[in-house]
């Protein structure tokens, strides 16, 4: 994958189009840090790439949850416990 910084995603954007059409992603860089991932679309497939990046996503997420859960001993919580967890954050959302 290419990287590309703000810089030069500001003065040389003719560059980075041309880029973008044969990597079909970049990865936008500040300081030398990844801000943001830059993707090719075309109006026929905007929607099902948003789709599968948000897919993504939440895949990563429930993914690391379970990472988590593994690591510490919420896995052994019974479902009693995980409903009362559950109840509380309800009520404390409410109040």
């Amino acid at each position: 994958m290419k990287f590309v910084s703000v810089r030069d995603f500001r003065s040389k954007s003719g560059k980075v189009w041309k880029e973008l059409a044969h990597e079909k992603d970049l990865l936008l860089t500040s300081n030398g840090k990844p801000i943001a991932l830059i993707s090719s679309v075309t109006g026929e497939n905007v929607e099902e790439s948003l789709a599968l990046l948000r897919r993504a996503r939440a895949t990563a997420g429930v993914e690391k949850m379970q990472s988590r859960s593994m690591a510490t001993s919420a896995s052994k919580l019974t479902l009693k416990e995980i409903n009362a967890e559950i109840e509380a954050v309800r009520k404390g959302r409410k109040g």
